[in-house]
């Protein structure tokens, strides 16, 4: 039966005064009453808008009324025929700015809920493994986040012996180090890549190309193809005074200290502070993901942003849950300098207000400082969440690799670097992006290495 109801079936949560507490998933999962509730909200357009704001043009509609039949492994299958990863894209891809943002439901009330959908589906379908004929040659894969193991299974599928390289000693790249248990339960990632092995690819972990070993190596060893998927890991920093007092940390050590090294776990050794009062400073989805980290490890958080509510990059989801947590938004704030004590320890944050000014060409607002505004905010921790850029460490042993003046990786239309028959795509290339345009990338170089070597 259609479902014309104008808002979303809910999604279960955890309660707010729990879940502050904890570190399991906040979000519950639609039950399949639920699921196929929500299905028959969907139009099933035949022009299918919703698909075209999707990176990797799942097939939304197909899936849905799949879904909508009760036909699970169905959908399931017909969501792995653009996207590996469904599990995951279900969890984190910011939905409501890409194919909900098409959805025609969404002119006269809310869209379908898309993400929603697709992680129900990918929770309790399954889908069949097909058997792939090898055809021996070697493709080799840096970096085992999102963009990496997209070309990776895409690469397998079409029968190359694909070897993934992963300097950490987890797999998974951000998905594992950089995303919180309570957004993506490191158990799902696990998961999605154990099914690599279906398809006979294999993971090297501890192993840095650049260091260990060099593009000329890989040659060398017999690969015919190389991608590039090292992500975006160097932290970026204010440079304001007092930047470099005890107690001031990147979002990227705090969020690896807590998720890869699982830091929040008392059978885990791993030191991370639990301070009375922490300050996040930015607004995108790593400083909502530091912030809802420290609050369930800690005492008070306070999230500093320059810009209003409006201008914020993060998810408006994201945002809710950090506010429903008892997260203290000072938004129209900027830091000017650390405090420190006699022991170099963070006393203090110096800020000041701000005022928005005319939109640039982007749309974006602009901010200027209100005169006489400065003020100062007591805590004893600060996280840094104002953006990362390219891992540099691949492009300083690698010469030939050409680089913009970000840092970032350079590539023609097909993937391809400046070094033939290498290839780059995610964080690496366009900067810290989001989990799904950084798999669409590593789709289009699996795509582009098929048409080199096969």
């Amino acid at each position: 039966m259609p479902n014309m109801q104008n808002e979303k079936t809910p999604m279960p949560f955890q309660d707010p005064t729990i879940r502050s507490k904890n570190f399991e998933e906040v979000a519950l999962g639609y039950t399949k009453e639920m699921a196929i509730q929500e299905a028959n909200r969907c139009l099933n357009c035949k022009h299918k808008p919703c698909m075209n704001g999707c990176p990797v043009h799942v097939h939304i509609p197909e899936f849905i009324q799949y879904l909508s039949n009760d036909q699970i492994d169905e959908a399931l299958h017909e969501i792995k025929l653009t996207n590996n990863f469904p599990s995951i894209c279900g969890r984190v891809c910011p939905q409501e700015s890409q194919c909900e943002k098409e959805c025609v439901r969404g002119i006269k009330g809310e869209a379908v809920a898309i993400g929603r959908l697709e992680r129900f589906v990918a929770d309790h379908g399954e889908d069949k493994v097909t058997t792939v004929k090898t055809n021996g040659m070697k493709v080799g894969i840096i970096g085992s986040g999102p963009a990496g193991l997209s070309c990776a299974i895409d690469c397998a599928k079409a029968g190359f012996d694909v070897t993934i390289f992963e300097a950490l000693h987890a797999s998974g790249g951000v998905l594992t180090y950089g995303i919180p248990e309570f957004r993506l339960p490191k158990s799902i990632v696990k998961k999605e890549i154990d099914a690599l092995r279906h398809y006979n690819v294999k993971i090297e972990n501890n192993v840095i190309i650049g260091k260990i070993k060099t593009i000329e190596d890989l040659w060398d060893e017999g690969f015919k193809a190389l991608f590039i998927g090292s992500g975006a890991g160097l932290p970026n920093f204010m440079n304001i005074p007092n930047e470099n007092a005890v107690g001031v940390v990147s979002a990227n050590e705090y969020l690896t200290r807590c998720n890869l090294m699982k830091a929040y776990d008392d059978r885990y050794d791993t030191p991370i502070a639990k301070p009375q009062h922490t300050i996040v400073v930015g607004g995108g989805n790593v400083a909502m993901d530091a912030a809802r980290c420290a609050r369930r490890l800690g005492d008070k958080v306070t999230l500093v942003y320059r810009r209003s509510l409006d201008e914020m990059p993060a998810r408006k989801e994201e945002v809710e849950h950090a506010m429903e947590e008892g997260i203290d938004f000072k938004i129209l704030t900027n830091p000017v300098a650390i405090e420190k004590d006699e022991n170099g320890r963070v006393s203090g944050m110096t800020c000041v207000s701000m005022e928005l000014g005319e939109p640039d060409e982007k749309g974006r607002r602009g901010v200027t400082v209100k005169e006489n505004s400065e003020f100062n905010i007591a805590c004893d921790y600060v996280i840094m969440a104002i953006g990362t850029s390219s891992n540099p460490l691949l492009k300083d042993s690698e010469k030939k690799l050409e680089v913009n003046k970000r840092g970032c990786i350079v590539v023609n239309e097909d993937q391809m670097t400046s070094i033939q028959s290498v290839y780059a795509g995610g964080d690496a290339v366009s900067g810290a992006a989001t989990v799904i345009l950084a798999m669409g990338a590593g789709k289009k170089a699996a795509e582009s290495i098929c048409k080199e070597l096969l």
